[in-house]
Parts: C-alpha cells; sequence; structure tokens
C-alpha cells in the first residue's frame, strides 16, 4: 500500500486493483483506492460508467465539481454539452462508456468555504491511476476511445501528445498492451471556455463524426 508520506514516483494505484470481477468488483474497489493523495480532498472516488458491451470508451482528464458530489462522471456542464454533441455527431450518449484518466476531483479554493477551483492533475497523477485505465480497457474492449483533452491524452499516449495536432484523426496505438483505436478531441470544458463557443463546439462535433465514422 502507498504510505501517506509516499514520494511523488512512488504513488500508483496498482496495489487495489482488483484482479477479477469486472466492472462491479473495479468499481467496488476503487472506492477504497489510496493509491495518490487525491483520495484525501476529494468527496468521494468517480468511477467511470456505462455499459461494460460499449463500443465506443470516452475518457477525459479528472471529474470536475459535480461529478465529485454526485460521484457519477460527466453529469456537469461538460458532460451535458458532451451528450449534445455526441447525439448530434451520431454517437449515442448512452451507449458509451465514460470515465477519466484520474478517479478523484482536484481543486484549490481561493479561501475556506469558498467555490472549489478545478486543478489539473499531474502526469505522475495521471500515471498513478493508470491501472484503474487498464483495467476499464480490458472489461469492456472498446472498439473506439475518444480521448478528450490533453491530460487524457498524454494518460493514454504520452507527454509528447498534443491535442491540437491530431485531434479529429484516426490513430492506431498500443495501450497497456492492446492494440486500440484512438480519435482524439479537445475536452467538452475547453468548448465552454472558449471566446467562440460555438465555432469550438462544431469543432467538437466534427471530431466525434470522424468516431462515428470509425464505428460504422
Amino acid at each position: 500500500m502507498v504510505a501517506t508520506g509516499a514520494p511523488e514516483d512512488a504513488y500508483t494505484a496498482e496495489p487495489f486493483v482488483p484482479g477479477r470481477g469486472g466492472l462491479p468488483a473495479l468499481r467496488k474497489a476503487a472506492a477504497g483506492c489510496r493509491g495518490c493523495p487525491l483520495h484525501r480532498d476529494a468527496t468521494q472516488v468517480v468511477f467511470g460508467a456505462g455499459s461494460a458491451d460499449a463500443r465506443v470508451m470516452l475518457v477525459g482528464e479528472q471529474p470536475g465539481d459535480q461529478e465529485d458530489r454526485q460521484g457519477e462522471p460527466f453529469v456537469g456542464p461538460a458532460g451535458k454539452l458532451l451528450d449534445r454533441a455526441l447525439a448530434e455527431a451520431g454517437i449515442d450518449p448512452g451507449e458509451a462508456y465514460v470515465t477519466n484518466a484520474v478517479k478523484h476531483f482536484k481543486f484549490t479554493r481561493a479561501e475556506p468555504r469558498k467555490r472549489r477551483i478545478h486543478k489539473a492533475p499531474t502526469l505522475r497523477e495521471a500515471a498513478a491511476c493508470g491501472p484503474w485505465l487498464a483495467a476499464e480497457l480490458a472489461a469492456v474492449e472498446p472498439e473506439l476511445i475518444v480521448v478528450l483533452g490533453a491530460t487524457a491524452g498524454k494518460a493514454l499516449l504520452g507527454s509528447s501528445f498534443r491535442v491540437t495536432q491530431v485531434r479529429g484523426t484516426v490513430l492506431e496505438e498500443e495501450i497497456h498492451g492492446r492494440a486500440e483505436r484512438l480519435v482524439p478531441t479537445v475536452h467538452p470544458s475547453a468548448v465552454l471556455r472558449s471566446d467562440d463557443r460555438e465555432a469550438a463546439y462544431q469543432g467538437l462535433v466534427s471530431d466525434l463524426k470522424v468516431a462515428a465514422r470509425a464505428l460504422s
């Protein structure tokens, strides 16, 4: 088990990941993960959601404030925008498996009891959470992975990943020992932050249409 004072390079979820039992066992075990310090401040773990038979897996960065409170991924504003974009692109959101590279909400506060402000996880924190993502991929065996944003891309494809260079293309890579097809795009929260939200949204839909064609 990872000691409270473990150095950052020792962070790993590996000891907490069960070797059998499929998604239900993984979800139950993840609730007790102490593989890195992010569990200390988060309300709860936010594991992936969706069918074990899903053809497409969507991987984002980490839970946000609403996800942390509700214990489900992509239930906040970014998730609602993503569902709309998926439907517009021809992918049924109800038939996708959605998860995050990091399973606990990382945040800062300007003052006590003030609003919690999202803080990007480090590459090391994402790597520590990697065994959960590897186990989800093995359980679901999706035909396609949609990579939502830079943090998810770096967690899956390495630190040289740049979403702007490969978005809207079909990549074929070995991920956690499996040959995978991936379509990278921006994270829906980036659309919400954009100065030209409509153009950013249409860009997301366009990338997701590439994913829909790859699944057809």
